[in-house]
């Protein structure tokens, strides 16, 4: 899809399985069993969606999904598709990985960095190795200082190759990383959490959430996961997006939807926020 100066392209690193309670916090099955379907294990599928964006002279990867590193217990647990990786996704679109100038991570959670490295015969290497890797300061030192809350989000596998490779970028707060791409502060599913921003160079904002609004169906206030560490964070962040996705019709971008992925902000006869616009960006 054309986006002013940009070229978009949604690109989906690989489903999974979530569990439904979790993905829905405190709003009972009751309710959320009407609009979402799980499985026997009361896990609810969900894309790892990737934006691909080039323009300006520069290539982008907002988000880089689970990769293709996990383990069979792993992948049972979480039901990971591991065959549809980001890097497969881009080269069988004939984008090199070696071409991406910066990787925009929205956080550090497996299912956004995963995508990151791949297993070698030695190790681990780098699958974006001339990128810029952004993510926030804290974001990173957060990641690398886990605690028991969050220490089976952040695997080691998806950060000690960027840090040794020298290829983050790390960044404080709102930040312009080139010409019409900005990283946004959203606390609340991590502390430092980012959202990534293109501006088209016309006047229209295209939003990336990432995991502080993950879903169409979560643009719902009330709907905030049970994996977020501060659910009154976010929903300040959610607050403060949508005043602005309404005021400044944004183009709005979801993380982990697998129908409605991209679309503008309306609402329902309740006044319910929802897409009443749906955009295909592929």
């Amino acid at each position: 899809m054309r986006f002013g100066d940009f070229e978009v392209t949604l690109i989906n690193g690989g489903n999974f399985r979530l569990d439904g309670g979790a993905m829905h916090g405190v709003v009972p099955k009751t309710i959320w069993n009407r609009l979402v379907s799980c499985d026997d294990h009361n896990r609810v599928e969900y894309a790892t969606n990737c934006l691909y964006v080039e323009g300006r002279g520069k290539r982008f990867l907002v988000e880089t999904g689970n990769g293709s590193k996990f383990p069979e217990k792993e992948r049972e647990i979480y039901g990971i598709a591991q065959d549809e990786c980001v890097e497969m996704q881009l080269r069988a679109r004939g984008i090199d990985p070696l071409s991406i100038d910066y990787v925009l991570m929205t956080h550090l959670h497996f299912d956004h960095s995963g995508g990151c490295t791949r297993r070698t015969s030695s190790g681990f290497e780098l699958v974006f190795p001339r990128a810029r890797h952004v993510i926030q300061r804290g974001e990173y030192h957060d990641a690398v200082h886990a605690h028991e809350r969050n220490r089976a989000s952040y695997l080691e596998e998806n950060l000690t190759p960027l840090a040794a490779a020298h290829a983050l970028e790390l960044v404080d707060g709102e930040v312009e990383v080139s010409p019409g791409v900005r990283v946004l502060p959203t606390p609340g599913h991590t502390a430092h959490h980012q959202s990534i921003a293109f501006d088209d160079g016309h006047g229209q904002r295209l939003l990336f959430f990432g995991d502080v609004i993950p879903t169409a169906l979560h643009l719902r206030l009330p709907f905030i996961m049970a994996y977020d560490l501060d659910v009154v964070a976010t929903l300040e962040s959610k607050r403060r997006l949508l005043e602005k996705a309404k005021s400044e019709k944004w183009l709005l971008v979801f993380g982990h939807e697998t129908e409605t992925q991209a679309g503008y902000l309306g609402f329902d006869g309740k006044n319910n926020p929802i897409i009443s616009e749906s955009v295909s960006l592929d």
